[in-house]
């Protein structure tokens, strides 16, 4: 098994997440979350628009996914077509256990 992490900076998750579906890739987390990259965020007009302040962070997106191995190549194709910019990490997951069924392994995904 695999975790997929995606940090992406528009939101276009929608469109992830249904072509994650036609793949039968069914759970994700969402989340939106505030971060900075190598370049800073635009600068926004403040106290009334005769200031410039340029902000730290900007909004990004986070999606994680749990994944067999054998659908690591299609997610991460899905991920780099409809998103729109971002990063994308891979990590193995060793162990996945269902707290309420006790299941461990690929069918807790």
């Amino acid at each position: 098994m695999l975790k997929i992490e995606a940090l992406l900076v528009t939101n276009c998750v929608m469109a992830i997440s249904e072509a994650l579906r036609k793949i039968e890739v069914g759970g994700m987390t969402v989340g939106k979350v505030r971060g900075r990259g190598k370049h800073l965020p635009a600068k926004l007009h403040a106290a009334k628009g005769s200031e410039l302040f340029q902000p730290q962070f900007s909004d990004r997106y986070i999606i994680t996914i749990i994944i067999p191995k054998s659908k690591e190549d299609a997610v991460i194709n899905i991920l780099k077509t409809k998103g729109t910019g971002g990063k994308i990490f891979v990590t193995p997951v060793s162990r996945a256990i269902d707290i309420t069924t006790g299941q461990e392994g690929e069918a807790t995904i």
